[in-house]
C-alpha cells in the first residue's frame, strides 16, 4: 500500500509537501485545483516502470497512454525558475523483503523490510533529461539505511555524465582495480549492470528495483471519460489485468472471471452491489447465438420489468459498471485510482459508491485513492465512520485550491471517530447557506412588489 507522496516542482504544485495516503484517501476541491497531477504523478511513474526502453528517464505518455503529460517542461511549475523535478514516494510491502547478507552465511538475513521510500531529482537542461539523483530509503530498528545514485560533477575536460553510488549504513566495497565511474541510471530508478561488475556485495540492490517496479505493477487507473455502451461486445477469451482506461475491457474482465471460477466470478458482486445502489435489479451477460465469440449485456431495472439492453437503460449504468468491476476484479492489496467515480450517478447512487469502497478496502484490502466532487459520496463515508463500520483510521481526505499565482495548496481535512470534518473549508461544496439565503431574500422582493 502507498504510504505517502510529494512532489517539488510539479505542475500547479510548487511543493505538495508530504501527502499520507490511507486505504482510502480522497482528493477534493474545485475545477483546476490541483487534484487530477496529484494522480498523474503516480500513472506517470507507473509508464515509466512499465515502458519497454531502458533509458527513458520518464514516460511522459502519448495519445496512446493513459496520460499523456506533453513535454518535460510542461510539468515544471511555472512559478519556479529551476529546471528540476523532485519526486517521493513510500510503500509498504506485501510481505518484508528479505535481503540476504551477499557475504555471510547463505540464509543470513542481511535487511528484512516492511517499508521502503524513494526519492529522485530529475533536471533538463538543453532539453536533455538526467537524474541527479535517486536514493532508495528504509530503517532496520532506529538506524537508517540509504542506498542510489548521484550525478558526480564532471571536470572541466568531460562532457559525459558519471555517477557514484550512495550508500550510508552499509559498506559497498569495490572489486580491486582500476576505479571507472558508473554510467547513468536506467530509467530514473534502477541501478546499471555495472554496480555488479564493480561492487563485491551490491548485488541485492537489484532487490529494492524490484519492489519498486511491483508497487507500481499492482496500480490500476479507471478515468473519468467512460466508453458508451454496446449492444454487443467481443471477448475472444484473453484475460486482461484491468477494465482499461476508458472501462473498455469491462465486459472482458468479467467473462474471464466466469472463465476463471463460474462459482466465484464477480458477477455476482457486481449484481448485488448494482441493486444496493439503486441502480438496477440484475445483470446478466450471455453469448450470441451463432456468434462465437460476441456476447451481450442484459439488465433488469425492477424484480417485474422484462430484460433488456445495457444500452437501453439510463446512462449511469455503464458508467458505473467499469469501477464496480475494476474494484472486484484486481488482485487483492491492489491500489485502484479513480478520477470522479460518481459521474453520471444520481444523488442515492453516489453514497452507494461509498460502500462498495468500503466493502473491497476491508474484505480485499484493496486501496482506494479517488478525486470527487461527490458530496454525497463524503457524507455516507462519514455516516459510516460514526457507525463504525469504517475507521477514520482508515481514510485521508484533502482539499486542494488554486491562489491568484497559480499554486495550488493542500489541506488535510480533519476527521474524528465520528465522521466529523473538524476543519470544513469555506465552500467546500458550493455556498450552500448563501444560495439559500440569496433566494429567501429574492422571494421576499417579489412578494413586497406584488403588494405594491
Amino acid at each position: 500500500m502507498l504510504n505517502a507522496l510529494r512532489a517539488q516542482n510539479f505542475k500547479s504544485w510548487p511543493d505538495t509537501g508530504s501527502i499520507q495516503l490511507a486505504p482510502l484517501t480522497g482528493l477534493f476541491g474545485t475545477n483546476s485545483s490541483g487534484k487530477t497531477a496529484i494522480l498523474q504523478l503516480l500513472l506517470m511513474l507507473k509508464q515509466t516502470v512499465e515502458a519497454r526502453d531502458r533509458q527513458q528517464i520518464l514516460a511522459l505518455g502519448d495519445e496512446r497512454s493513459d496520460i499523456d503529460l506533453g513535454r518535460f517542461r510542461d510539468l515544471l511549475h511555472k512559478g519556479e525558475d529551476r529546471p528540476n523535478l523532485n519526486l517521493s514516494i513510500g510503500w509498504t510491502l506485501r510481505n518484508n523483503l528479505e535481503i540476504l547478507d551477499p557475504e555471510g552465511e547463505p540464509d543470513r538475513v542481511l535487511f528484512s523490510i516492511p517499508q521502503l521510500n524513494f526519492e529522485v531529482d530529475i533536471e533538463e537542461r538543453d532539453d536533455v533529461k538526467w537524474v541527479r539523483e535517486f536514493v532508495y530509503q528504509f530503517k532496520q530498528g532506529d538506524r537508517p539505511y540509504r542506498f542510489g545514485m548521484e550525478w558526480d560533477p564532471p571536470s572541466e575536460t568531460e562532457n559525459s555524465l558519471k555517477y557514484k553510488l550512495i550508500a550510508q549504513g552499509y559498506e559497498l566495497r569495490r572489486f580491486r582495480g582500476r576505479v571507472w565511474p558508473l554510467p547513468a541510471p536506467i530509467k530514473n530508478y534502477s541501478f546499471p549492470d555495472k554496480v555488479n561488475n564493480y561492487y563485491q556485495n551490491a548485488s541485492f540492490l537489484s532487490d529494492l528495483v524490484l519492489a519498486f517496479e511491483e508497487c507500481f505493477k499492482n496500480i490500476y487507473y479507471l478515468g473519468p471519460l467512460r466508453e458508451y455502451p454496446r449492444r454487443n461486445y467481443a471477448w475472444s477469451g484473453d484475460r486482461p489485468v484491468d477494465v482499461g482506461s476508458r472501462g473498455e475491457l469491462t465486459i472482458a474482465a468479467i467473462l474471464a472471471s466466469r472463465w476463471r471460477d463460474r462459482e466465484n466470478s464477480i458477477e455476482k458482486d457486481i449484481a448485488q452491489k448494482l441493486r444496493e445502489i439503486g441502480l438496477i435489479h440484475n445483470l446478466r451477460i450471455e453469448a450470441i447465438q451463432g456468434d462465437r465469440g460476441s456476447y451481450q449485456v442484459w439488465v433488469r431495472r425492477s424484480p417485474n420489468t422484462p430484460e433488456v439492453l445495457i444500452t437501453d437503460v439510463g446512462f449511469g449504468v455503464s458508467q458505473i459498471l467499469p469501477v464496480l468491476v475494476l474494484c472486484y476484479y484486481v488482485p487483492e492489496g491492489s491500489t485502484i485510482i479513480l478520477e470522479h467515480p460518481e459521474i453520471h450517478l444520481h444523488p442515492f447512487a453516489q453514497a452507494g459508491l461509498a460502500d462498495v469502497f468500503i466493502d473491497v478496502i476491508n474484505r480485499r484490502k484493496v486501496q482506494i485513492i479517488l478525486e470527487s466532487h461527490s458530496e454525497h459520496l463524503l457524507r455516507r463515508l462519514q455516516r459510516r465512520i460514526a457507525e463504525e463500520v469504517f475507521s477514520h483510521e482508515q481514510t485521508c481526505l484533502y482539499f486542494c485550491q488554486l491562489d491568484d499565482r497559480g499554486q495550488s495548496h493542500l489541506q488535510s481535512l480533519q476527521l474524528d471517530e465520528f465522521g466529523n470534518i473538524m476543519n470544513w473549508p469555506q465552500d467546500f461544496f458550493g455556498d450552500e447557506m448563501g444560495e439559500l439565503a440569496a433566494k429567501t431574500e429574492a422571494e421576499m422582493r417579489r412578494r413586497m412588489e406584488a403588494k405594491v
